[in-house]
C-alpha cells in the first residue's frame, strides 16, 4: 500500500479515557443509613462531543444517580466520563452516527463502573446500571431534531384580528 493510500484511511482510535469530574453526595448521613426502605432510584444520562484539534474529538457522558427514600436523598452521585478520539478521513456523515453512539459506548461501562464504585465506597449496596442502547437514542434525537425543524418550517396562522 502506497504511504497516499494509507494516509487515506480512515483512523478511529481511543488516545485517553478519563474522569473529569466526579461528585457524591449524602445530604442527610449519617440518619440515612438507619433507614431500611429500598430507595427510589433516578437515572439521567447525557453526552456531548466536540472538536479538541484537527481530527480529534473529545466526547463527555454524564451520569447522574439519585437516591430517594421518601422526599430525603440518600445519595447523588454525578459523574463525567471523558475520552478523547482521534477520527480522521471519515465522511462527515459518519461522523455524527461516531459522535452520538460509538463513543458513548466505549464510555459508558466507565462511567458505570466509577458510579457504582462511588456508591460502594460511600457505605451503600452496589446500584447495578442497567445497559444503554445508544444507536435508540441517537435515533430518537434524530427524530426529534426532525419533528422541530418541521414544526417551525411550518406556516403559522396569521393572527386574529379583534376591532
Amino acid at each position: 500500500m502506497t504511504d497516499a493510500a494509507q494516509q487515506d484511511q480512515p483512523v478511529y482510535s481511543i488516545e485517553k479515557i478519563y474522569v473529569k469530574d466526579l461528585s457524591l453526595e449524602i445530604p442527610n448521613a449519617p440518619q440515612i443509613f438507619l433507614e431500611r426502605e429500598a430507595p427510589n432510584v433516578d437515572v439521567q444520562l447525557h453526552h456531548v462531543s466536540s472538536k479538541v484539534d484537527e481530527g480529534v474529538y473529545q466526547t463527555e457522558l454524564t451520569l447522574t444517580v439519585t437516591a430517594k427514600v421518601g422526599e430525603k436523598t440518600m445519595f447523588l452521585v454525578e459523574a463525567n466520563q471523558a475520552g478523547i478520539f482521534a477520527i480522521r478521513n471519515v465522511p462527515e456523515a459518519d461522523l455524527d452516527p461516531i459522535l452520538g453512539i460509538g463513543n458513548p459506548n466505549i464510555l459508558y461501562p466507565y462511567v458505570r463502573e466509577t458510579v457504582s464504585d462511588a456508591i460502594v465506597r460511600a457505605g451503600f449496596p452496589p446500584v447495578l446500571l442497567n445497559p444503554v442502547n445508544f444507536e435508540a437514542l441517537y435515533q430518537a434525537q434524530l427524530q426529534h431534531n426532525a419533528q422541530q425543524a418541521a414544526a417551525a418550517a411550518a406556516p403559522q396562522p396569521a393572527p386574529a384580528v379583534t376591532h
